[in-house]
């Protein structure tokens, strides 16, 4: 199986204050490296905004413990709309975000007295233990266990590893994210009604799959394995959780990995039937990081965001950049450099 991905960059996470959740995924999530903070028209998302061209907010946090980051975004140019009814387990889209942890009992004991709604440890099908926690934009996390970290820190979690989705056909959302994305690992394939879910117990096929840390990409011992669960309802109509909004509004607006070989990608996407719907070809800038990003669809309209980096701030007062634009992509970066991003702080 190829290796285009190297890991989870970040989830795209619409909020209606950019600050205010800044400062409570830091304190929740230990989101407290600062990658960029940026004030921009959204030129490149029209055919997601209305055709309209929309200014954002857009901050992207990492923890450094290891896994992806949050990209918290907000329209600055229109109120962003949450869903009219709270999305619920099956739900066609980004219901969740997987987070990591390295102790569960601390990391449910941390959620739960820092004012998150938590449920109870549970197992899921492979016998692994999990639990769920609800922010405070109502938006649900599930918090597994995590076998790849960049670095053991006092933090209850680490970063995002992948998300649940909901799927209105699993075997067609394989062809994506198995076959394109290779993330090929299946962990379990069941069928059935599942007591480990937060808020509906429907009758359901769920497959987990996994993608183990694959050793490549500059960034790669910092993001880590990968893991996607599909969900299908089977005994109900499931509701688009994006239905009639913009991407950007409030919730889960895309799943974003970071991509080794965009080019190469891009030409096993097409050949699987899918089109990227946005490609910003060249690098494109956010604030002083820089990249080139696109956009694919599964069947469902869910947004993956795929990313090729190109260079990234460590110490912008000083013009530090981490320039991987000259360098094979998938050569890991030293640790000492991908531990300077720590330089830059969420404030």
């Amino acid at each position: 199986m190829h290796n285009y991905i190297s890991g989870v960059q970040q989830i795209g996470i619409g909020v209606c204050d950019a600050g205010k959740s800044m400062l409570e995924y830091k304190d929740s999530f230990g989101m407290e490296t600062l990658i960029f903070d940026d004030e921009a028209e959204a030129k490149l998302m029209t055919v997601y905004t209305g055709g309209n061209v929309h200014n954002r907010r857009a901050v992207l946090a990492m923890n450094l413990s290891g896994g992806g980051g949050f990209e918290i975004w907000q329209f600055i140019s229109r109120n962003p709309t949450k869903p009219p009814t709270e999305p619920v387990y099956g739900d066609l889209g980004l219901f969740a975000a997987k987070m990591k942890y390295q102790n569960i009992d601390a990391a449910h004991n941390h959620f739960s007295v820092n004012g998150y709604y938590t449920t109870d440890i549970q197992t899921n099908p492979a016998g692994e233990q999990l639990f769920w926690a609800k922010d405070t934009n109502d938006n649900w996390f599930q918090i597994v266990s995590g076998d790849h970290w960049f670095q053991k820190t006092s933090k209850p979690t680490g970063g995002v590893i992948g998300a649940v989705i909901g799927v209105s056909d699993i075997d067609k959302a394989l062809k994506l994210y198995k076959d394109v994305l290779g993330i090929s690992h299946v962990i379990f394939d069941e069928t059935g009604h599942f007591e480990d879910n937060p808020n509906q117990k429907s009758y359901c096929r769920r497959v987990l799959l996994r993608k183990p840390y694959s050793g490549k990409g500059g960034f790669g011992k910092l993001l880590g394995s990968v893991e996607i669960e599909l969900v299908q309802i089977l005994d109900r109509q499931p509701t688009k959780i994006y239905n009639n909004r913009y991407w950007g509004d409030c919730g889960f607006i895309h799943l974003c990995f970071d991509v080794l070989n965009m080019n190469a990608l891009k030409t096993l996407a097409e050949e699987n039937g899918f089109k990227f719907t946005i490609d910003s070809n060249e690098s494109f800038d956010m604030e002083s990081a820089a990249g080139r990003f696109c956009y694919i669809e599964d069947d469902d309209g869910t947004l993956i965001e795929l990313v090729e980096t190109h260079k990234v701030p460590v110490m912008k007062k000083l013009g530090l950049y981490i320039n991987l634009k000259k360098r094979n992509l998938e050569k890991p970066l030293p640790d000492w450099m991908i531990k300077l991003l720590a330089l830059s702080k969420v404030k």
